[in-house]
């Protein structure tokens, strides 16, 4: 029994339906490109809006150091005096000094806080008083401080190599001793309403003093250059 042949009416339904399939699948790559492109584009604004923000803050902390831009702080040791200074034949030795220092912010626009100060003297590159903590410090734009701490003190025997011993022990006779006063401790810097981040400072003075054995008391400075101070 012969198949019958489609009518024309089912062929252009049949045709009919392939063309909205086909349309439908093209619709759907085109939304698909659509919100990829649209994806693409709203990631590309987010980077552009970072990349701007980052660089204006560059730009912004720029201008501000520029203008605002800190300079160490001066010390300079004014005075001393000795109180006691005595060595011993098992290289321990007791000592009582008192240093005056005075110390310059130089900057026109820019205030420091100082922390966690403390200071000791050594000779010839030891120690020869304990760490002595010294209170927080404020310096004002332009300003000028003035400290005189008291290091050593208390019959607290510190130990020294024979060097300091016999190195102090000529010098004495000589009536020269070179000292050398350290500050440690940690400064920021506030301009306005903007602080830095905390910054350990060490502050070495050298200084040479007139002194003998026995002579106690206020000493003159024989040199007393400016302070090497280290950000």
């Amino acid at each position: 029994m012969a198949e019958e042949e489609p009518t024309p009416k089912a062929n252009h339904e049949a045709q009919t339906k392939l063309i909205e399939e086909k349309a439908k699948k093209s619709s759907e790559s085109t939304a698909m490109t659509s919100d990829s492109k649209s994806s693409g584009g709203s990631r590309r604004l987010i980077c552009s809006v970072i990349l701007i923000l980052l660089l204006l803050a560059g730009i912004t902390t720029l201008i501000v150091w520029l203008v605002y831009r800190p300079h160490k702080p001066r010390f300079t040791v004014v005075g001393a005096a000795i109180y006691e200074l005595n060595t011993t034949a098992q290289s321990v030795m007791t000592t009582t000094m008192q240093f005056t220092i005075v110390t310059r912010n130089p900057n026109k626009r820019v205030s420091i806080f100082y922390d966690r100060l403390s200071a000791y003297v050594s000779y010839r590159n030891q120690a020869i008083t304990p760490a002595v903590m010294l209170p927080d410090l404020f310096h004002d734009k332009k300003s000028t401080v003035a400290l005189a701490p008291v290091l050593g003190g208390g019959g607290v025997a510190v130990p020294v190599s024979l060097e300091v011993v016999n190195g102090l022990v000529m010098d004495e006779a000589y009536g020269v001793v070179g000292l050398r006063l350290v500050l440690m401790g940690r400064l920021r810097w506030k301009a306005g309403a903007i602080r830095s981040a905390k910054y350990r400072v060490i502050v070495k003075c050298d200084v040479l003093v007139g002194f003998k054995k026995g002579l106690l008391g206020q000493v003159p400075l024989l040199g007393s250059p400016g302070c090497d101070v280290a950000v």
